[in-house]
């Protein structure tokens, strides 16, 4: 049964390749199907996508990730595009994971700001909203000129760790920049805080040089809102327990595990790595971490589905 929202619009929901297994717990959440879309790729590697049904006056919700590769970005717009042209009532894109956002100011001569310019194409094909989580820097929510939902993935780690004893615990930043995140996890679990002083050597390195903050004979837990190829966390583990930390646990929202990322957590030894599901982790990838743990962000993005179609409040789902 399709929904009306409080002006009468039906909802649909639709969504790409990029992680069609979290569109559908999204639906499911929602006891909405999803739209019938048709996505394919030409002989010479152009995408066609296709809504197979009736969209016009529709409130429609388009959920894509826009990770690697880059055709998951085109899929979003073409969808994006498509919905609009087909006199969609409005088109909210709802991007879990948000990718170029560590690109976001010219910090070398010559170079794209992509972050902007990822923005300006999702305005430009002709969302009216989006719904993300955890964008890399707040700012981001600046480079857009729609209304943007940016939601937490804190309330679903918390629901994950809420068994575990708050003794002795101490969340750990990967730098200064993840403080304002770590600080927030540490005040729901009534835990210490602690700041990792690194630097990076080049693109994708990272070296510790020290920990600020008393982890000796501690369990600490390392959060970060993405863990990319991995070498951040694996030598804050190393660097922790070099200091005396009893138990190592990590908690990344996007789990891009790129290049060595597999390799350098299994020997980081950490007692769990909790991700969610904004982004598809392939079956080689799970299988080969040991002690990761994924959870799903699928009842969070409902919520704030519902709560957009029916213009209620969405900061509700920030508590």
């Amino acid at each position: 049964m399709t929904e009306l929202s409080a002006t009468g619009t039906p909802m649909m929901v639709l969504t790409g390749t990029a992680n069609p297994a979290l569109a559908e717990r999204i639906a499911e959440e929602l006891d909405q199907p999803l739209c019938e879309v048709t996505v394919k790729r030409f002989a010479y590697g152009e995408i066609f996508v296709r809504i197979d049904e009736n969209v016009r006056g529709r409130d429609v919700f388009v959920i894509q990730s826009t990770n690697p590769p880059a055709e998951n970005i085109l899929e979003l717009l073409l969808l994006i595009d498509a919905a609009k042209r087909a006199s969609a009532a409005r088109v909210t894109a709802v991007v879990p994971y948000y990718g170029y956002a560590r690109q976001d100011r010219k910090d070398q001569p010559r170079v794209s700001i992509a972050g902007k310019l990822m923005a300006n194409l999702i305005v430009a094909a002709g969302a009216d909203r989006l719904i993300t989580i955890d964008f890399h820097q707040h700012q981001l929510q600046g480079f857009f000129d729609i209304p943007v939902d940016h939601l937490y993935a804190a309330p679903v780690f918390m629901n994950h760790y809420a068994d575990m004893s708050h003794e002795d615990l101490v969340v750990v930043a990967t730098d200064v920049g993840a403080a304002k995140m770590a600080r927030g996890y540490a005040k729901r679990l009534g835990a210490g805080l602690a700041i990792m002083d690194k630097r990076r050597p080049g693109p994708n390195e990272a070296e510790v040089l020290n920990v600020v903050g008393d982890v000796d004979g501690m369990r600490c837990i390392i959060s970060d809102d993405m863990v990319d190829t991995a070498g951040t966390m694996a030598n804050a583990a190393v660097a922790l327990r070099e200091r005396g930390a009893s138990e190592v646990y990590a908690i990344a929202t996007h789990a891009l595990l790129s290049g060595p990322a597999v390799e350098r957590l299994n020997g980081a030894g950490f007692v769990e790595l909790a991700v969610t599901d904004t982004i598809a982790i392939s079956e080689e990838k799970s299988s080969s971490l040991r002690n990761l743990e994924t959870v799903s962000v699928a009842s969070l993005l409902a919520r704030a589905i519902e709560s957009t179609h029916y213009n209620r409040s969405v900061s509700k789902l920030f508590t």
